[in-house]
């Protein structure tokens, strides 16, 4: 299994450990992670989380394509209205996880990594950090990774990076000045400075801690939860059939740059 889980000091520290995929999610992983989180709801000894990546290559990049490349491999409801999504499930809040969960960042973060982000309570990076998003650019909605964008960045910044596809990437500095990512580390540094912010908040009563969560996630849910309802038939009714985005991937799209804009 590429999910390693490790406690020390009332911190739990969650790491994807597959970085010759870019720790790219299979199936198997996606399962694993959500058991993971289902996990710490029920240990009292865990007050805090960190989530990363192994490798300085990528945090996260998403599902494995390879993984999902036979149609039968996630069978869809035959209805506009539904969506068999395996990622929908990776995050810590979708598992009813309330301690706080950091996410420490280096590398790469792209498409289903933003299932993870937009489920922490901050992100810690570095300069060297690069985050887009591939979704348009492989004939695909990007319907859940934008909406949890969309709480975290100003509007025309997470439109500019859901439309923009593989085109453009948004650095860490960018990241940082426009709020998706609250502290800048030196290049290594990321899941360190998360430890240190994390072994804080585990020093701090549960209860208030986990209330003050609640209470901010309370701040945004309902409008989260309201445009959520919107996404299986977005994304049923704008994705290309797989067939068609596996070409995409493994090609060269019409109109892509031959390297990406990074800003």
């Amino acid at each position: 299994m590429s999910i390693r889980l490790s406690v020390r000091d009332g911190v739990a520290t969650v790491t994807l450990d597959r970085p010759e995929k870019h720790n790219a999610l299979d199936l198997a992983d996606a399962r694993e992670l959500g058991r993971v989180w289902q996990r710490l709801r029920t240990d009292a000894a865990v007050r805090a989380a960190v989530v990363t990546g192994a490798g300085s290559r990528a945090f996260c990049t998403g599902i494995d394509r390879d993984a999902v490349a036979d149609p039968d491999a996630v069978p869809q409801p035959h209805s506009p209205f539904a969506v068999e999504d395996p990622l929908l499930r990776i995050g810590p809040k979708s598992n009813d996880l309330w301690i706080p969960v950091l996410a420490a960042v280096e590398g790469m973060a792209c498409g289903g990594a933003f299932y993870l982000l937009g489920e922490a309570e901050f992100l810690i990076a570095t300069e060297e950090s690069v985050f887009f998003d591939p979704h348009t650019t492989y004939g695909m909605v990007s319907a859940y990774e934008a909406m949890g964008m969309a709480q975290r960045m100003p509007f025309g910044e997470v439109a500019r990076m859901a439309l923009m596809g593989t085109a453009e990437r948004i650095s860490g500095r960018r990241a940082y000045e426009t709020g998706l990512v609250s502290e800048l580390a030196p290049p290594g540094g990321a899941l360190e400075a998360a430890l240190r912010c994390a072994r804080v908040l585990a020093g701090y009563p549960p209860a208030a801690v986990q209330g003050t969560v609640r209470a901010v996630w309370a701040a945004r849910e309902a409008a989260r939860e309201r445009a959520m309802a919107h996404a299986p038939s977005l994304i049923a009714l704008g994705n290309l059939p797989p067939h068609r985005q596996t070409d995409l991937f493994h090609g060269r799209p019409r109109g892509a740059h031959s390297a990406p804009r990074i800003r």
